[in-house]
């Protein structure tokens, strides 16, 4: 995939129609049966990269835009497994992933294939990858580790929990922190009060969304708001101005990773309600 993303600037929000504000944030089809698709931005230099091996292994390639021998000469991935169960080969290593399990690949890591346990129901890994200037250890996270955090109110739609794998207190990286947040049944906000991260990009990739069902997420400064209709499979970018929250037309779950100046989660700017336009 050649589209090159680019983040603009807030003040260009407002000349963009829907079509525009999908070209320049949205990546759709990503995650496609039997190919790995690789997508460079310029949103801190992130590379998003999907992988949905069905009757034989894929495997990860460069691309012309990292100007190296192999994908993770000079970067960092996290890995998201939002399929059937799965397995990546690292340099000899295998990792079975099931559904929601994390898999840190670090800086140097020469050979990285794809595989799924079940043709029916493939695996699909979702990758989120930054610049790295050292290499830590290649690491797997179940589904039933990380840092758990339950948040939000069933009361205001937004009960949810969240999954912190790859931070400051997890899985050691470069830049990158991920996780995985899954909405409760009846919850359909996925945070509010909206917030930015100043000096950090963000992307969320959404799923377990029905093909009839489409996330409402908010972008743009926060006083001049934009939406845009995300449905199962697409990844939104967001630039370090941009705020960022949704509302779905059922639960959901969602991958956030964010990369940039630090990895503190919780350095965020919070933006109320009542100031959004």
């Amino acid at each position: 995939m050649s589209h090159q993303y680019r983040p603009g600037r807030p003040e260009d929000i407002p000349t963009l129609d829907q079509q525009g504000l999908r070209d320049r944030y949205l990546v759709e089809q990503l995650l496609t049966p039997g190919e790995v698709r690789i997508v460079s931005t310029h949103f801190d230099r992130v590379v998003t990269v999907g992988a949905v091996p069905v009757d034989a292994p894929l495997k990860l390639e460069t691309v012309d835009e990292l100007r190296s021998d192999n994908f993770l000469d000079r970067r960092e991935i996290g890995f998201v497994n939002t399929g059937g169960t799965g397995t990546i080969v690292a340099d000899g290593e295998r990792y079975e992933l099931a559904k929601t399990a994390v898999l840190y690949l670090g800086r140097g890591t020469v050979d990285v294939t794809f595989e799924s346990a079940d043709a029916a129901d493939p695996a699909k890994f979702y990758g989120f990858s930054a610049p790295a200037h050292t290499a830590y250890p290649n690491t797997l996270v179940t589904p039933e580790e990380g840092t758990i955090r339950e948040l939000g109110d069933q009361v205001t739609s937004n009960r949810r929990t969240l999954r912190q794998c790859i931070h400051e207190n997890g899985v050691k990286s470069c830049q990158i922190v991920m996780g995985v947040t899954s909405l409760h049944a009846g919850s359909m906000w996925n945070t509010m009060p909206a917030h930015t991260h100043d000096r950090r990009t963000e992307v969320y990739h959404y799923f377990d969304l029905d093909d009839d069902q489409r996330v409402v997420h908010l972008m743009g400064d926060p006083k001049e708001t934009r939406h845009l209709m995300v449905a199962n499979g697409d990844v939104v970018l967001s630039p370090s101005w941009s705020l960022h929250s949704g509302v779905g037309s059922s639960s959901y779950s969602f991958v956030w990773a964010m990369a940039g100046e630090n990895q503190s989660f919780d350095d965020m700017d919070s933006v109320p309600i009542t100031d959004m336009r």
